[in-house]
């Protein structure tokens, strides 16, 4: 595999905070960057990430949670069912687990590779991925959905990170 120059942010670094901009169209550097970020992905041991997570502001996520990489080009959740409190982590806050409430089953819209808007129904694992990655693109992480004291003690040790 060719170097390609990206490499995944970590808690701290602004491109995590930025709100991603649409896709206007789907072509083939769309399809080129998210097939680099399913590579990073695997090659991290994740099952999700999103563009800016390896510095891209484009509304891209890649998700795998073990039946081959999903690739969703501006993603909508357009329905919620449930809700499920789970403990995730995140390959930006490498160390960091948190946990999160988030709907059991959605529907979503996206562009696919091919720039068709497509609706998908996911749920369990597949659909908190998913959000998990949305969030991405809106610049929330799971940090967010910790504690104010949880928030403070993690904050405190990213930046002792960042300094080192």
């Amino acid at each position: 595999m060719k170097e390609t120059g990206l490499n995944i942010r970590i808690y701290g670094d602004k491109a995590l905070r930025r709100k991603a901009k649409p896709i206007k169209k789907v072509g083939s550097e769309e399809r080129l960057l998210a097939e680099e970020m399913a590579n990073i992905m695997h090659a991290n041991a994740g099952v999700g990430l999103a563009a800016p997570q390896v510095g891209v502001n484009k509304q891209i996520i890649v998700v795998d949670i073990g039946n081959g990489p999903l690739k969703l080009f501006n993603p909508r959740i357009k329905q919620r069912k449930g809700s499920c409190l789970m403990e995730e982590g995140c390959l930006s806050l490498p160390g960091v687990s948190v946990n999160v409430k988030r709907a059991k089953e959605i529907c979503v819209e996206c562009l696919d590779e091919s720039s068709k808007k497509v609706s998908m129904r996911a749920e369990d694992l597949l659909a908190r991925v998913i959000q998990h990655e949305i969030d991405h693109l809106k610049g929330k992480l799971i940090v967010d959905y910790a504690d104010i004291l949880r928030k403070l003690k993690i904050r405190k040790a990213f930046k002792k990170k960042l300094k080192k």
